[in-house]
C-alpha cells in the first residue's frame, strides 16, 4: 500500500497487461474484476467472503445510495467502509448511468441533469460537481466523472452531442475533485459505436492527465464484435502508464477477449444476477441450476473448486434450492459465481506474467465450449 494512488505495469503479454494499483486502503491487482455492491451490499454475500473469494476492490453506485439511506447519511456513520464493513478500496459510478436508464422522467442540459427517483418519485438534480461530491461523502477510492451514457443504437449526431457533453462534464468533475491524496477521478471515454469519436474523446480526456481512464458505453445492446472493435480503437489512445477500466462488463467470455485489448478493470452485476436466478458460473460454462436434469445429481458444481459453493453442496441440493426460492440458493450460487470470476483473473493474470495467455485463453474457451457433462 502507498500513501497516494498509483499504477504500475508488471507484465505485458501482446496488449494484455498485468499490474497493480497502490491506494492507502489496499493493492488492486490487475487485471481485476470488481463485484457490485449497489446500495452498499454485494447481493446475497458477506463482505468476508467477497473478499474470501479474491476481491480487491468494490464497487458502490452513487445514484442508488444518494436516494437510500442518503450520501450525507452515510458520511455521518464514517463513510462507505465503516458503513458496510469493506476497509478495502472502493470504486463509485457518478451516477449518470442509472439517472439515464431508470428515470423516466428526467431533464438533461448543460448544467446536468434533474430527474425523479424511481422509489418515490421525489426530485434530484445531478450536477457534475454534485456527482464528485456525493462520491466525496461516501468516501470512495476512486471516484466517476457525471457522462452521459448513450444507449446504441443511435443517431451519430446523438452520439456526437452526448461525447462532447460527458467532456465537459469531465472538466467540471476534475475541477470539483481537485487533489485528494490517496484518491483518483477516472474519466470516461464515450463516442458510441463510431471509431472516430471514440479517438476524439479518449485523446481529449489524455489531455486532462487523470489518474485513469474507463471505457463507457459499451455493452448497451451492440454486438460483441462492435465492443472489441470500439476497445481496438481506444486503448491505444489511453497512456499506457494509467489504468483503463472498461464498465459494466460482462460475461467471462466478454472479459477474456477485453484483457486481451488492454482493458486492466470490469464490474458488472452478471454473477451476483445469475446466482439470484439459478445460474451457476464455472470453468465449464453455464449450468442452470432450475432444469430438472440436476434434481438427482450428486456431484458438485466443480469437484475442483476452492469454493465450498461449488465443491460441497450437490447440484440436487441447489437445484432443491433454487426451485423452492430458498435465500440460500441465491446465496451459495452468488458465492460460486463470484468465486468463479475471480479465479478467471488470477488465471489470467497468471497467464500474462508467463506470456502465455493466447495459449490460455484458447484452453479456457474450449473448456466453456465443451460445456458441462450431463451425469453419467
Amino acid at each position: 500500500m502507498t500513501a497516494d494512488f498509483s499504477f504500475k505495469l508488471l507484465a505485458t503479454d501482446g496488449k494484455a497487461r498485468r499490474g497493480e494499483i497502490s491506494m492507502p486502503r489496499g493493492i488492486v491487482r490487475t487485471p481485476a474484476f470488481m463485484p457490485v455492491g449497489t446500495g452498499g451490499t454485494v447481493k446475497a454475500m458477506y463482505m468476508d467472503q467477497v473478499r474470501g473469494v479474491g476481491a480487491d476492490i468494490i464497487l458502490g453506485n452513487t445514484y442508488h445510495l444518494m436516494l437510500r439511506p442518503g450520501a450525507e447519511r452515510v458520511a455521518g456513520q464514517g463513510g462507505l467502509h465503516d458503513f458496510a464493513r469493506w476497509p478495502w478500496p472502493i470504486l463509485t459510478d457518478s451516477g449518470g448511468f442509472q439517472v439515464m436508464s431508470l428515470s423516466k422522467l428526467r431533464k438533461l442540459n448543460e448544467q446536468g441533469v434533474t430527474f425523479r427517483s424511481h422509489i418515490d418519485g421525489a426530485a434530484y438534480e445531478m450536477s457534475p460537481e454534485r456527482s464528485i461530491e456525493i462520491q466525496g461523502l461516501l468516501d470512495s477510492d476512486i471516484q466517476m466523472q457525471l457522462d452521459e451514457c448513450v444507449a446504441l443504437p443511435a443517431k451519430p449526431t446523438e452520439i456526437e452531442r452526448a461525447m462532447e457533453l460527458s467532456l465537459r462534464w469531465a472538466e467540471r468533475c476534475k475541477a470539483a475533485f481537485s487533489d485528494q491524496p490517496g484518491k483518483a477521478m477516472f474519466g470516461i471515454v464515450q463516442g458510441g459505436d463510431i471509431p472516430d469519436l471514440r479517438v476524439r474523446s479518449a485523446q481529449a480526456l489524455k489531455a486532462m492527465e487523470l489518474k485513469g481512464y474507463a471505457v463507457g458505453g459499451l455493452a448497451v445492446g451492440e454486438p460483441q464484435q462492435v465492443m472489441l472493435d470500439m476497445l481496438e480503437v481506444t486503448c491505444p489512445e489511453l497512456p499506457a502508464e494509467k489504468p483503463r477500466y472498461l464498465m459494466g462488463v460482462g460475461t467471462p467470455d466478454d472479459i477474456l477477449k477485453s484483457v486481451m485489448r488492454g482493458i486492466d478493470m470490469f464490474d458488472c452485476v452478471m454473477p451476483t444476477r445469475a446466482g439470484r436466478h439459478g445460474l451457476a458460473y464455472t470453468r465449464r460454462g453455464k449450468i442452470n441450476l432450475r432444469n430438472a436434469r440436476h434434481a438427482d445429481d450428486h456431484r458438485p458444481l466443480d469437484e475442483e473448486s476452492d469454493c465450498p459453493a461449488a465443491r460441497d453442496y450437490s447440484r440436487a441440493y441447489l437445484h432443491h434450492l433454487v426451485k423452492s426460492q430458498e435465500a440460500l440458493g441465491a446465496m451459495l450460487l452468488t458465492w460460486n459465481n463470484l468465486s468463479y470470476y475471480q479465479k478467471l483473473m488470477a488465471d489470467i493474470r497468471e497467464a500474462i506474467s508467463d506470456g502465455a495467455l493466447t495459449d490460455r485463453a484458447a484452453t479456457i474457451s474450449e473448456a466453456w465450449a465443451r460445456g458441462d457433462l450431463p451425469k453419467m
